[in-house]
């Protein structure tokens, strides 16, 4: 185990060693409250370009099998833990954590104080960071995480769709075509579709609506992903040419693309919604959800309204917004995960909602 520095733009260093690759990269460095589930963490898309560290103290004492992951492989930049467990145990596990990070080329610090960086983050704000194996001048790296591009008007959903159409799974007599728009999607996602006797349809984010539009789908859902959605204008354009031409459900991201298709702002948080207890109540029903969150943007619940548009979900740790709809077209979205499952299944009915809109619709304008 090679030594290992993590380096924070405002010249903090923490220095541990290192497990999985060696080398060097930069990030924003964020917190992640789950107690479990790193495998899932580890391979969301919607973390690329960001350092994670997690809050709890022990990771890898599970390893990682081969049906869990979230996405084709590990797109974070960096994975910063108190203890990596070098013990691992659980009867479905392939490989260990540390060579799993190893095998996709991501570095991984162990030994950090975590609690110590979580409370910086928390009260400086996340910001850039380079975590290195292989340049341990803690002077040249700090100036290094100054210079990296960070997130801010950063397309990184480039980075992480598919680079073509695919099915996802094989199904008789689908009930519905849906077509998910594929910023960085969960493969969580697709699956509550595919199980609700959907066919998913997964296109790549540059596609246009005219191409969407040819499918003939029954519905369309907008992914999560990466980074800063301002920066992804085109998938944007898209959304705008299909509001009110067919269903649509946003996740993530895609609430914050149909924000800002609809003419709202988007703002960055602080130090985001990282973890898997991040509390949100559904104002008509007045129940409390417990949900998974991954995100540093957010849609700015002022610039929303007077816009047609009803608040459907709020944060209530800080108030912002975590879902709304269109009180005239079929549009409705959720800032967090709906598809993963602390609660665990407090907001799967979401999905619901969904295919109820789908068949609503059905036997309108079909294209």
């Amino acid at each position: 185990m090679k030594e290992a520095i993590l380096a924070l733009e405002d010249g903090k260093i923490f220095k541990g060693k290192s497990f999985g690759a060696q080398g060097e990269r930069t990030g924003e460095v964020v917190f992640n409250t789950s107690m479990s589930g790193y495998q899932e963490i580890i391979t969301d898309p919607s973390y690329k370009g960001q350092i994670v560290t997690m809050t709890y103290p022990l990771m890898g004492n599970y390893g990682v099998n081969t049906e869990d992951v979230e996405s084709r492989k590990p797109y974070l930049e960096g994975f910063a833990v108190h203890v990596y467990s070098k013990i691992a145990s659980n009867w479905r596990k392939d490989q260990a954590l540390g060579d799993y990070l190893k095998e996709n080329n991501i570095l991984g610090i162990e030994g950090i104080d975590t609690r110590a960086l979580t409370l910086h983050i928390r009260l400086a704000g996340a910001m850039k960071a380079v975590l290195s194996t292989v340049d341990l001048n803690e002077k040249r790296l700090i100036e290094k995480a100054r210079k990296s591009k960070g997130l801010v008007g950063v397309d990184l959903v480039k980075e992480v769709t598919c680079t073509k159409k695919y099915i996802w799974g094989k199904i008789k007599k689908a009930k519905y075509r849906v077509v998910v728009l594929d910023c960085g999607v969960k493969y969580n996602i697709l699956r509550e579709l595919f199980k609700r006797g959907c066919e998913v349809m997964v296109m790549p984010a540059t596609v246009n609506s005219g191409e969407i539009l040819k499918l003939k789908p029954h519905g369309l859902l907008l992914s999560n992903g990466p980074g800063d959605p301002a920066a992804v204008r085109y998938v944007v354009t898209t959304v705008v040419q299909l509001i009110g031409k067919l269903p649509i459900f946003g996740i993530c991201l895609g609430q914050q693309m149909l924000g800002l298709g609809l003419g709202a702002d988007t703002y960055k948080l602080k130090f985001g919604h990282h973890g898997a207890n991040q509390p949100v109540m559904d104002l008509k029903t007045k129940k409390v959800l417990i949900t998974s969150q991954n995100h540093g943007f957010c849609v700015n619940i002022d610039s929303l309204l007077r816009k047609n548009i009803e608040i459907t979900h709020v944060n209530l740790n800080d108030n912002t917004l975590e879902g709304f709809k269109h009180k005239k077209f079929p549009v409705f979205c959720v800032q967090f995960h709906p598809e993963a499952s602390p609660g665990p299944h407090d907001a799967e009915y979401l999905f619901d909602n969904f295919i109820q809109l789908m068949k609503k619709h059905a036997k309108k304008n079909r294209y």
